[in-house]
C-alpha cells in the first residue's frame, strides 16, 4: 500500500472543498479493504514530519475504521459478508500500536487510546496476551513518555473489565499480578516529584486503581497489606498541600492536574469506604469482615485529613468543588458508624456552620448566572447531571443526614439557622442559606412534634415576607421552602390561602424567570398535598395555565411538564375551553425541541415529558368527546411526524398515544395511521412490539366491524404477528404476540374462518422450536385453544390437515400436551379459556378426536384443578378490591441514634442478624431477655408463598381483554354455568362417555367437583339478583341453592 497516495487522501479528507474531501472519502472507501491499507494508516500518523491535522486526520479514520471492522462479523441470511480487517493487518497493528500511544502527541494519543480498547476488548487475552508484556517493559523504562504510553493503555485494559463480575475478571487479575506491583513502585516514586508531568501520571495511576477496584475489590489480588499501602497514598495525595493557583480563573482551577489528583484520591477513599469498608452496608456479604476490619484500620487517618481540607476551606483557602463533594460524601457514610461518629461528632457543628452553611448559600457566581442567563441558572438548578460539579447536594446530603441519625445534632443546627434568619446584619445571601437549610430538613423537622406545631408561624413569621424582597433570588429561594414544606399539616385555612395566593402571584405576575420556575413547581406541590389547596387558585386557572405554558416553552424544563400535567389532572373541568390551545401550544414546544440542539439528553427527556403531558390531557378528556374531537388532529400530527422522520427514542410515548387516540372510537385518520404503524414496525417497530400492543389491541377490539371491513388491517396485524413468532426478539415480545392473536381470535367469532389455519399453523410450529418460559408455550396453546372455541369443526379440519402420515395426530399431541400443563395456566383469563375449551372438547359427540378415550381420565381432574386456582385467583381479586389504603401517622416516628449505635440498612445482606442484635441488646439493658428469634420469610421455602404467585389474578397480558372477560354484559359466560351445563347434558344424554370421564375420581375428586356445581348455581343466582336490581326491581332474598349434586348413574 502506498504510503504517498494515501497521505494525499488523508489530506484531501480536510480540504475546504467539499467535492475534494467526498472524492477523497469515495477513494478510501474503495481502498480500504486491502490487505496493507490499516497498518499504512497508522505508519502515516505516526510520521513526525507530517503536518499535525494530517495525522489527526489519519487517527480518527484509523479509529472509526478499528471500531466498525476489528471484530469478524457473522453474515446474516441472504447477505454478504461484512468487510473485517485481515487478521495479518490486525496482528501488525497490536504489534505497533502500544510503541505508537507511547510517542505520539496528546491529540493522536486520544484516538489511538480509542483504538486500543476496541482490540483489548476484541482480542484479549486469546489474541494479544502480549499487551501485558508491552506495558511492562515501558513500566521499566526511565522514560515519562514511556510511562505515559503504558499507563494510558493499562487503563484501557482495565477499564474493559471495569463493570464485569468477579468471575469473568480472571485475565485481568492474572495481568495485574504482573502490573499493580509496578505502578504502586512508580507512584512512589513519583510522589517525591512534584513537577506538573509527575502529577498527572501519579492522577493516572490513581484512574488506573479506581477503575480496577471500584465495582468490584479483588481480594486474592488485594490484600490487606496491599489495601492499606494504596490507602496511604491516597491519604498522602489528599493531604499533600497543592500550589498556589489564585492565578487562573475559577473553571480553570479545578482543571488543575494538583486538584484532579487529589480528587481521584478522594474518590477511591469514598468508594471504599461506601462499598466495600462500611459494615452492615457492604455491597456483598462477602466483603462484611474486610469492612469490620476497614472501620477501626483507616478511620482516624483519613477523617484526620478530611476535617483538615474542611479547615482550610472555613479559612477561605481554596479547595475544589469535586474535592468537596468527595469529603462531605465521606463523612456522611461516617455519620452512620458509631465508630467514625466519635471522630466527627466533636467537630460536627463547627462543620454545619462554617462549612455546610456558606456552601448552601447563595454566591456571587450564582448572582452573576442569574442576572446573565437565567436559562442557564434554571438548567443547572434542576439538572441532576451537575450534581457532582458543584456540592450543594452533597452538603445538603449530610446535613439532611446528620440531623436525622444522631441525637442532638437537629437542635444545634436550628439554633445556628435561627440564629442567622432572625439577624439584623444577615445579608440577602445568608438568609438564603439558612432558609436553604430549613427545606432541605423539612422532613425530618415534621416528623418532630417540637418542630411540626411551629412550622406554620415559622413559614408566615420568616418566609412570606420574602416574597416581597428586592432580590429576586430570595422570592424564588421562598418559593422553594414552602415546597419543602407542602406536607405540613396547616391548623389555619388563611395560611394555606396566604400560600396559595403568594405563590400564584409570583408565578403570574414575577418578572423573574427562575422565579415563576420554582413558584410553578411550589404551586404543584400544594396541590398534590393538600386536599384544601385547589379552590384557591381555581378561578385563576387559566391564567395560569397560559403562563406555565409560556414558562414551559421559554425554558424547556421537564419539572414544569410535571406541573402541567398536574394542573390538567385537578382542574379538568374548568379547562375544558382551553384544551385545545393548551394541547396545540405543547404540540408546537415538542417541535421546537426537536429542532433545538438534536442529541442533547436533557432536550430528549424535555420532549419525552411534553409527549407525557399530551397524554395526560388526552386520558383526563376521555368523557368529553366534543373536546377529544379538536385534541385528536393536533396529536395526530406529533404522532404522523415521530414515525415519519423515525424518531426512535419517542417511540414508547407515541405509541402511548396511538393507544390514547383509539380507546374510544377510531377515526378514518386512525385507521390510516394504523398502516403508518405497519409501515413503522417493519423498517424499525420490531424492538417496539410490546409498546405497540395496547394500541394494536384498541385497533381489533374497539370497532371489530370496522377492522374488519378491510381485510389488510388483519393481515397486517397477523404479518406483525408472525414476524415476532418467527424471528428472535425474545419470549416477552413473542408471548404479546401470541396474546394479540388470541384476542382476535375470540374478538371475531365466526368472521375469519378463512385465516384461522394461519393463527394455528403459527402458534405451533414455534412450539417446534426451543421453547424456555412455561408463559410462551401456554400462549401458543392458548391461541390454538382459542380455535377450538371459536369452531371446534374448523380447528379438528385444520389440524388433520397438517399431521404427517404415519405420525401421532397433531391433534392428538396438541391434547396431551394440553392436559399436561393444565397447572402452568395462570390468572382468571387463562384458566377460563381452558375450561371453555375443555368443555367444547368433551361435548363434540361422535365428532371427537380418538385421542379423547386415551385421556378421558385426565380431564376432569385437570378441570378441578382450574376450578381451585380460579376460585384463589376470584377470591385474591375480590379481596384486593376490598383492600384500602391505610394511612401512617408521622408522629415522632423516626428516633435518632445515639453515639454508640450504628444505623441500619435494610438492603444490606445481613440486616436482619444486626436487627437481632441490636434488640437483644436493648433489651439487656432494659433488663429483660429476649428469646425470639428474627427470620427472613425468604430463608425457608414457603409453599404458600408459592401458591400465592400462581393465584395472580391477573397475569401481565391479561389487560388485554376478550369478549370472554366481559362480566358485566348481561350475556356475559360463566365458566362454571357452562361447565354444569355441559356436565349434566352429558350425565343424561351420553352415559357411556360420561362415565369414563368420572369412573376414576378419587373421592376428593368427586367432593370438588359437586363444590363447583354448587359454586356454579351460587354464581348464577348471584348474577340473577345483581340483574333484577340494576333494572329497578326489587332486592329479594338470597335462593337457597342446593349443597349437592347427584350425578346421574
Amino acid at each position: 500500500m502506498e504510503a504517498q497516495k494515501l497521505t494525499e487522501l488523508l489530506r484531501a479528507t480536510i480540504d475546504p472543498n467539499p467535492e475534494q474531501r467526498k472524492a477523497a472519502e469515495d477513494q478510501l472507501a474503495q481502498i480500504h479493504k486491502i490487505i496493507g491499507f490499516v497498518p499504512t494508516i497508522l505508519q502515516i500518523v505516526m510520521q513526525t514530519t507530517l503536518e499535525q491535522p494530517v495525522r489527526q486526520a489519519g487517527a480518527v479514520y484509523l479509529k472509526n475504521l478499528i471500531n466498525s471492522s476489528w471484530s469478524d462479523h457473522e453474515a446474516k441470511p441472504g447477505e454478504p459478508i461484512p468487510f473485517s480487517i485481515h487478521e495479518q493487518d490486525r496482528a501488525m497493528i497490536r504489534g505497533t500500536i502500544v510503541d505508537a500511544i507511547v510517542h505520539a502527541p496528546e491529540l493522536i494519543r486520544v484516538q489511538l487510546s480509542v483504538c486500543v480498547n476496541h482490540i483489548i476488548k476484541s482480542d484479549f487475552p486469546g489474541r494479544w496476551p502480549q499487551v501485558v508484556d508491552n506495558i511492562s517493559i515501558y513500566l521499566q523504562n526511565q522514560d515519562l513518555n514511556g510511562w505515559n504510553g503504558a499507563l494510558l493503555t493499562m487503563y484501557q485494559l482495565v477499564k474493559t473489565y471495569e463493570y464485569k463480575r468477579s468471575d469473568e475478571r480472571t485475565p485481568l487479575n492474572e495481568a495485574m499480578n504482573l502490573l499493580l506491583p509496578m505502578i504502586y513502585q512508580l507512584i512512589i516514586r513519583l510522589l517525591n516529584e512534584q513537577s506538573e508531568q509527575s502529577v498527572l501520571l501519579q492522577k493516572q495511576i490513581l484512574k488506573i486503581y479506581y477503575a480496577l477496584t471500584q465495582y468490584s475489590l479483588p481480594l486474592d489480588l488485594i490484600t490487606k497489606e496491599i489495601f492499606s499501602q494504596w490507602m496511604e497514598i491516597c491519604r498522602q495525595i489528599a493531604d499533600r498541600e497543592v500550589p498556589d493557583c489564585s492565578h487562573l480563573d475559577e473553571d480553570e482551577r479545578t482543571e488543575f492536574p494538583y486538584w484532579k489528583t487529589k480528587k481521584w484520591a478522594l474518590h477511591i477513599m469514598v468508594r471504599m469506604f461506601e462499598r466495600y469498608g462500611s459494615p452492615s452496608n457492604v455491597v456483598s456479604e462477602k466483603y462484611q469482615k474486610f469492612a469490620e476490619w476497614y472501620l477501626p484500620t483507616f478511620s482516624q487517618g483519613v477523617l484526620e485529613v478530611l476535617l483538615k481540607i474542611l479547615d482550610q476551606y472555613r479559612n477561605r483557602v481554596y479547595v475544589s468543588p469535586r474535592v468537596l463533594t468527595d469529603v462531605l460524601n465521606y463523612l456522611k457514610n461516617a455519620v452512620s458508624h458509631a465508630y467514625t461518629w466519635k471522630l466527627i461528632k466533636p467537630h460536627m457543628v463547627a462543620v454545619i456552620q462554617d462549612v455546610i452553611f456558606p456552601i448552601m448559600s447563595f454566591t456571587d457566581s450564582d448572582q452573576e448566572l442569574w442576572e446573565s442567563d437565567p436559562y442557564e441558572y434554571i438548567r443547572l438548578k434542576f439538572d441532576i447531571f451537575e450534581d457532582y460539579a458543584t456540592p450543594v447536594p452533597a452538603a445538603q446530603s449530610l446535613l439532611h443526614s446528620v440531623c436525622k441519625k444522631r441525637k442532638g445534632v437537629l437542635p444545634k443546627a436550628m439554633a445556628t439557622i435561627m440564629q442567622i434568619i432572625t439577624s439584623q446584619q444577615a445579608d440577602n445571601k445568608q438568609k438564603d442559606g439558612a432558609l436553604h437549610m430549613i427545606g432541605t430538613l423539612a422532613d425530618v423537622l415534621l416528623k418532630k412534634a417540637l418542630y411540626r406545631d411551629q412550622v406554620e408561624s415559622m413559614l408566615t413569621t420568616y418566609v412570606f415576607p420574602e416574597f416581597q424582597n428586592p432580590a429576586g433570588h430570595m422570592r424564588a429561594r421562598a418559593c422553594w421552602v414552602l415546597h419543602y414544606f407542602c406536607d405540613v399539616q396547616i391548623k389555619n385555612p388563611q395560611v394555606l390561602a396566604e400560600i396559595m395566593r403568594l405563590t400564584t402571584n409570583a408565578l403570574l405576575t414575577d418578572k423573574e424567570l427562575p422565579v415563576k420556575v420554582e413558584a410553578a413547581i411550589g404551586l404543584q406541590m400544594f396541590l398534590s398535598s393538600q386536599d384544601d389547596a385547589p379552590p384557591y387558585v381555581e378561578a385563576q386557572i387559566k391564567e395560569i395555565t397560559k403562563e406555565l405554558l409560556t414558562i414551559i416553552r421559554e425554558t424547556e424544563n421537564e419539572d414544569l411538564t410535571n406541573v402541567m400535567q398536574k394542573i390538567v389532572c385537578t382542574f379538568t373541568t374548568q379547562l375544558l375551553p382551553v384544551a385545545t390551545e393548551i394541547c396545540q401550544h405543547l404540540a408546537t414546544t415538542f417541535s421546537q425541541v426537536l429542532e433545538s440542539e438534536e442529541g442533547s439528553d436533557e432536550k430528549a427527556i424535555t420532549a419525552m415529558s411534553l409527549l407525557n403531558t399530551i397524554e395526560t390531557l388526552l386520558s383526563v378528556m376521555e368523557e368529553h368527546p366534543e373536546v377529544l374531537l379538536n385534541l385528536h388532529p393536533i396529536v395526530i400530527n406529533v404522532v404522523g411526524h415521530i414515525f415519519q422522520h423515525n424518531i426512535t427514542d419517542f417511540y414508547e410515548e407515541t405509541f402511548s398515544l396511538v393507544y390514547d387516540l383509539t380507546c374510544k372510537a377510531i377515526s378514518p385518520e386512525m385507521w390510516q395511521m394504523l398502516e403508518l404503524i405497519y409501515q413503522v414496525f417493519k423498517k424499525d417497530g420490531i424492538d417496539y412490539f410490546i409498546d405497540i400492543m395496547p394500541a394494536l389491541h384498541n385497533y381489533v377490539t374497539v370497532d371489530t366491524p370496522a377492522f374488519l371491513s378491510n381485510p389488510n388491517r388483519l393481515l397486517a396485524i397477523l404479518d406483525m404477528c408472525k414476524t415476532m413468532l418467527t424471528g428472535n426478539p425474545g419470549e416477552d415480545p413473542e408471548c404479546h404476540a401470541a396474546k394479540l392473536m388470541e384476542v382476535i381470535i375470540l374478538q371475531c367469532k365466526g368472521q375469519i374462518d378463512s385465516v384461522i389455519h394461519m393463527f394455528v399453523e403459527l402458534a405451533l410450529s414455534r412450539l417446534t422450536r426451543e421453547v424456555q418460559s412455561s408463559e410462551l408455550r401456554t400462549m401458543c396453546l392458548q391461541v390454538v385453544i382459542a380455535a377450538l372455541y371459536y369452531n371446534p369443526q374448523l380447528l379438528l379440519t385444520i389440524l388433520d390437515k397438517m399431521s404427517q402420515p404415519n405420525n401421532e395426530p397433531i391433534s392428538s399431541h396438541f391434547i396431551k400436551q394440553w392436559l399436561h400443563d393444565t397447572d402452568c395456566f395462570l390468572g382468571i383469563h387463562d384458566r377460563k379459556l381452558c375450561v371453555l375449551g375443555l368443555c367444547t372438547l368433551i361435548s363434540l359427540g361422535d365428532a371427537k378426536p380418538q385421542v379423547l378415550s386415551e385421556v378421558a381420565v385426565e380431564i376432569v381432574p385437570s378441570l378441578i384443578l382450574l376450578f381451585d386456582g380460579l376460585k384463589r385467583a376470584y377470591e385474591s381479586r375480590a379481596q384486593e378490591d376490598e383492600e384500602e389504603e391505610e394511612e401512617e401517622d408521622g408522629d415522632d416516628c423516626e428516633e435518632a441514634l445515639s453515639s454508640d449505635e450504628d444505623d441500619m440498612d435494610e438492603m444490606a445482606p445481613n440486616y436482619l442478624d444486626k436487627l437481632a442484635e441490636f434488640t437483644k441488646a436493648k433489651a439487656g439493658e432494659a433488663g429483660f431477655e429476649v428469646k425470639a428469634e428474627v427470620k427472613d420469610d425468604d430463608d425457608e421455602s414457603n409453599d404458600d408463598a408459592e401458591e400465592s404467585v400462581e393465584d395472580l389474578n391477573e397475569t401481565g397480558l391479561e389487560t388485554f381483554t376478550t369478549p370472554i372477560d366481559d362480566e358485566e354484559n348481561d350475556s356475559a359466560i360463566d365458566e362454571y354455568w357452562t361447565f354444569k351445563e355441559v356436565i349434566t347434558a352429558l350425565s343424561a344424554q351420553d352415559q357411556a362417555w360420561y362415565a369414563l370421564l368420572t369412573s376414576n375420581l378419587t373421592p376428593e375428586q368427586a367432593r370438588a367437583l359437586q363444590d363447583v356445581v354448587v359454586t356454579a348455581d351460587q354464581r348464577k343466582a348471584a348474577k340473577e339478583s345483581k340483574l333484577i336490581e340494576k333494572q329497578g326491581g326489587f332486592a329479594f332474598p338470597q335462593t337457597t341453592v342446593p349443597s349437592s349434586f347427584k350425578f346421574g348413574s
